[in-house]
């Protein structure tokens, strides 16, 4: 990381990291959610899905894509692991999820900054295959709620996007775009307003002695995966966790 993206996160909590995947990648990567996620005929609405890691090599190289490696170390530890995934595609006029998060809300969900070091608990990878100009909706958050300590005040309107409030902002990406957020941060999914589908690939990920999921990914899973790869895939633990890189 740089050390103007490092003050960016330590400031807001989150970053947006340009040009993520190359138009290539996307297009892949939209091609096998069309054929593992189809709409189906004469229904509308938001789709959902979990372990899109496993929808095959074009999804199984996001747990470990060069671009995001070095902010996973650098946010989390050498050590963090996948603890769940999935993906959220949305319609034009449907509703999100209302603000949530922020520190100690649940157990993993911590910021810490110490001796020039940044750490989290659970962090969140997102990748665009779709825009989200200002305005479109989807992710929303409140910059640098991951260190405030009176966030119990914020008004629930506010939290329910009943009622626009100047500090709640949703941050515009392209598509091959990537959002790296710590799960301290409040933040949620805004109603989507653009045409166009929104789909949002979500990868969450956790230091290696924790997990939020009680579900822990196999890497016997997975399609020939590689060392690096069952390292990311092992179980929390403590003892003897190799470092991812």
């Amino acid at each position: 990381m740089t050390p103007e993206e490092k003050f960016l996160f330590d400031l807001h909590g989150y970053l947006v990291i340009k040009n993520v995947l190359t138009p290539a990648e996307v297009a892949e990567l939209n091609a096998v959610a069309d054929e593992r996620l189809p709409r189906e005929k004469g229904a509308t609405g938001g789709r959902r899905s979990g372990q899109i890691s496993r929808w095959g090599p074009a999804y199984q190289r996001l747990i470990d894509h060069p671009r995001i490696l070095p902010y996973l170390v650098d946010l989390i530890d050498a050590k963090f692991r996948l603890d769940h995934d999935y993906c959220i595609f949305m319609d034009e006029g449907d509703a999100g999820g209302h603000l949530h998060g922020g520190e100690g809300h649940e157990g993993d969900h911590w910021y810490k900054y110490r001796d020039g070091q940044m750490r989290n608990g659970l962090c969140v990878v997102t990748y665009f295959l779709s825009p989200a100009a200002a305005g479109d909706g989807g992710f929303a958050c409140i910059p640098g709620t991951h260190k405030s300590n009176f966030v119990g005040s914020i008004p629930r309107e506010v939290m329910r996007f009943e009622r626009p409030a100047p500090y709640v902002i949703q941050p515009p990406v392209e598509a091959g775009d990537a959002l790296f957020f710590t799960e301290a941060l409040i933040h949620g999914t805004m109603p989507w307003r653009a045409r166009h589908e929104r789909r949002a690939l979500l990868y969450k990920f956790s230091p290696g002695h924790s997990a939020w999921s009680q579900k822990y990914p196999k890497a016997d899973d997975y399609q020939d995966p590689t060392e690096q790869q069952r390292r990311i895939l092992s179980p929390p633990s403590v003892g003897n966790r190799p470092d991812v890189v």
